[in-house]
């Protein structure tokens, strides 16, 4: 795979992001962000709404969200019936960082693997790792 700048700049956000990330977990507008990042994952067929696309814009625009949450709703956002090279890339550096939350390396690889939609098996996930 052709690395390109926005590859290499999300990798190192990725990989960086979870000294924030891992401080920020328990901040009410971090929780309340992946959850909409886990609902709107939950609900894509083939590609985000264009609602789901507004929202994971204003996501990615909130400078005092995680980077974390900034990876994971651009991922989101650009997906079109499967993550791109980029997003999967991001994806996998939240899975692969040992300071990473559970619940973020787990909707990190939901996001990674998602083709089309979400499984049952994901959906059902995703309800139990942010209700």
């Amino acid at each position: 795979m052709k690395n390109t700048y926005l590859q290499k700049f999300l990798l190192i956000a990725a990989i960086g992001l979870f000294s924030q990330f891992s401080v920020a977990q328990d901040n009410t507008a971090n929780l309340a962000a992946a959850k909409q990042i886990a609902d709107i994952v939950a609900s894509i067929n083939h590609f985000p709404s264009d609602a789901d696309k507004m929202a994971l814009n204003a996501i990615i625009d909130d400078s005092a969200l995680a980077v974390g949450i900034h990876a994971m709703a651009s991922a989101v956002v650009n997906i079109e019936h499967a993550t791109n090279a980029e997003g999967k890339t991001a994806m996998a550096a939240i899975q692969a960082n040992d300071g990473a939350p559970d619940r973020a390396k787990a909707l990190a690889g939901i996001i990674a693997s998602l083709n089309h939609t979400a499984s049952a098996d994901a959906k059902a996930e995703l309800a139990q790792l942010y209700p």
